[in-house]
């Protein structure tokens, strides 16, 4: 019994050893050679698989990164819009702007252009800090024998003084230059309205906040909504 149990354990290491060898290969592949031939045919195109190395790998995925965030930066916001609202008479700007404060639009950020289809051409000195600075300025004028006139329109040269008014703007400038000999000090020549005049507000630079919070003004309050900027004769000077 136990000659049959050794001879049984030996032919089994036998046998063991000759299929981990290959040489029973045409009845059982050796551990070694095991396919799955059904996994093969269902392969598509494996002659396009490359191997990269570890540097080209880096480089690849670096690329893509920067494709992922140039794509990201392009939908972030839309890019800056230039927004206007108007035509307003002074008092309906005045009250426009005060919506616009009242809504956290930042000072400055909206501008307000006046345009004037007739005007004259003006030697101003403005717009002027406040009602003291006026005074001083008036009496700087006296003494230097200048006559001039206390400013009431526009609102953007006021408080200011006008030493004269002029049909053209060579005029405008000769009396300037003429005043400037004398001592006259910050002068200016400006297109001045003259007859009815149009107050737009302007946003030039509008980003995506701002032109959402002038989009989204309530039109009961604002008598003219904020649209695209259009070309139209450029505003008087002030």
């Amino acid at each position: 019994m136990l000659r049959r149990l050794v001879l049984l354990v030996l032919l089994a290491n036998a046998g063991f050893f000759a299929w981990t060898q290959g040489w029973l290969a045409p009845w059982l592949p050796p551990p070694g050679e095991r396919r799955e031939p059904e996994r093969l045919a269902q392969q598509l195109r494996p002659e396009r698989i490359k191997v990269l190395s570890a540097g080209a790998a880096s480089a690849v995925v670096a690329a893509a990164s920067v494709a992922a965030a140039r794509a990201a930066s392009a939908g972030e916001e839309p890019p800056p819009l230039c927004l206007e609202a108007g035509p307003f008479t002074d008092a309906a700007a005045r009250a426009a702007e005060a919506l616009l404060a009242e809504y956290g639009v930042a000072e400055g950020a909206v501008t307000r252009e006046i345009v004037a289809r007739n005007h004259t051409w003006g030697v101003v000195i403005g717009r002027l800090a406040d009602r003291e600075a006026l005074r001083a300025r008036a009496e700087e004028l006296t003494r230097l024998k200048i006559r001039f006139e206390e400013m009431s329109t526009p609102s953007t040269l006021v408080p200011g003084l006008r030493l004269g008014n002029f049909s053209d703007r060579y005029g405008a400038e000769t009396a300037l230059a003429s005043l400037v000999a004398k001592g006259v000090r910050d002068a200016r020549v400006v297109a001045l309205p003259l007859g009815a005049t149009q107050h737009w507000l302007r946003a030039p630079q509008a980003d995506a906040e701002l032109q959402t919070r002038l989009r989204s003004l309530p039109p009961e309050r604002l008598e003219r909504p904020f649209q695209p900027c259009v070309a139209r004769p450029q505003p008087a000077s002030g």
